[in-house]
């Protein structure tokens, strides 16, 4: 297969390799690669009938020097692990999950996309309900599987402010599945989604379902702002999926760069108060918000044509630790030998 590493959009493409293990009777059998891409499953399974399921998404970055990198994958698994045991599945131990991921980068290394295009290996890992069942109920065995393809850089012609909408829909419940990477999630997002692109929106801003005065999430991704005294704010509320990558932001803002932090509540009555905002995780890193539209009234942050200062440094600190150009805080990064 030839592939024009400059070029590459966000599509699935089969690579040669996948892992897979299964999970049956209190254990897991011997992981091992395949180069078969289809799941063959009970027609019974859980997760295609109840959503017992849940999944991860990371990339591997190749560095100046033709070294891979894996940006906080233990956070990945560790995130994993919360889902599993919120749905009742089996947790697939760290170790695990990071020799399966480093397995399969090693596997498809041709098709880590050099360090010059931008481009990265993005990683699926995916943990199913499987077997033959039909009562609602945890599954009787589980399968864990991790698959990769190259996918080009979120930006094409760099970094730009897009608008948002705030949604009449929630996406989680209080005390839902909010907070942890499951399909239904993404699945009831679909729709909200669908209507904000139809009004020319990037896509849309998710508020607390109890009070609907909070932001929560943007799309499937996490909010942030710059105030205008430079504290660097993100919501916090048990029904937001913690990003790794907002967390990466939140620790650099304050370490790297000398911000202010705060992760509590954003009201949208404040939104005055910030300068810059954002949306961040593993796709796109950050995508800045340039408006967002609330009702009848659109509020501009820095610039709807423009990126802020803050944003744009907080990005190239971040991509620069990923591809292995500025230094990582310690266990950040982890070698596929």
């Amino acid at each position: 297969m030839t592939l024009d590493w400059n070029n590459l959009g966000f599509d699935y493409i089969k690579t040669p390799y996948r892992y897979i293990v299964s999970y049956k009777d209190g254990k897991w059998s011997e992981g091992r690669l395949t180069e078969d891409n289809t799941l063959h499953i009970s027609e019974g399974s859980m997760a295609l009938h109840y959503g017992q399921q849940c999944f991860e998404g990371l990339k591997a970055y190749r560095c100046k020097d033709n070294s891979i990198n894996l940006f906080r994958v233990d956070e990945n698994a560790k995130r994993m692990q919360v889902s599993a045991k919120r749905l009742m599945m089996p947790e697939v131990p760290v170790d695990m999950f990071v020799d399966a991921v480093k397995q399969v980068v090693k596997a498809n290394e041709d098709f880590c996309p050099p360090y010059d295009s931008g481009a990265t290996l993005y990683l699926r890992p995916l943990l199913i309900g499987v077997g033959d069942a039909i009562g609602v109920g945890p599954a009787p065995e589980y399968l864990f599987t991790v698959f990769c393809m190259p996918v080009g850089p979120y930006f094409k012609g760099g970094l730009k402010p897009t608008n948002f909408i705030v949604s009449e829909y929630d996406r989680a419940a209080p005390q839902g599945t909010g907070a942890v990477k499951v399909g239904g999630n993404y699945a009831a997002s679909l729709y909200p989604g669908k209507i904000a692109k139809e009004k020319h929106f990037s896509d849309c801003i998710y508020l607390d379902p109890a009070t609907h005065t909070k932001i929560e999430e943007v799309g499937s991704a996490n909010f942030f702002g710059i105030t205008k005294d430079d504290a660097f704010v993100t919501p916090y509320s048990p029904s937001i999926l913690p990003s790794i990558t907002k967390y990466s932001l939140l620790y650099l803002a304050k370490e790297r760069l000398g911000l202010k932090t705060c992760e509590g509540d954003v009201y949208l009555k404040d939104l005055d108060e910030f300068k810059e905002a954002g949306a961040c995780g593993t796709a796109a890193v950050i995508s800045p918000i340039g408006g967002i539209q609330v009702g009848d009234d659109f509020h501009v942050f820095y610039s709807e044509t423009e990126v802020g200062p803050v944003t744009k440094k907080l990005y190239n600190e971040l991509v620069g630790i990923q591809f292995g150009d500025i230094e990582a805080p310690e266990g950040w990064i982890t070698k596929v030998d």
